[in-house]
């Protein structure tokens, strides 16, 4: 379980920071009118920010082939 944090810790803290991220954009900016479909719903505005944090924090991780082959091999 300690290898697989420290393995994927940027795939598990992006979606948390995203999903702050979008609530607070939803506290700060919002919508007014309520037909915005992201930010007019506290629920739709965190949910995306968690996904465009997890996109956002896994571009930065490496998956070297080596890895990427144990991972396969932990699978079986």
């Amino acid at each position: 379980m300690k290898n697989f944090l420290l393995k994927h810790w940027l795939k598990i803290i992006g979606p948390i920071v995203g999903a702050l991220g979008g609530y607070i954009y939803y506290v700060k900016v919002g919508c007014l009118s309520g037909t915005c479909p992201i930010t007019s719903d506290p629920t739709n505005s965190t949910l995306y920010g968690a996904l465009l944090g997890f996109l956002l924090f896994s571009m930065f991780s490496k998956n070297t082939k080596k890895e990427i082959a144990e991972d396969k091999i932990d699978e079986k």
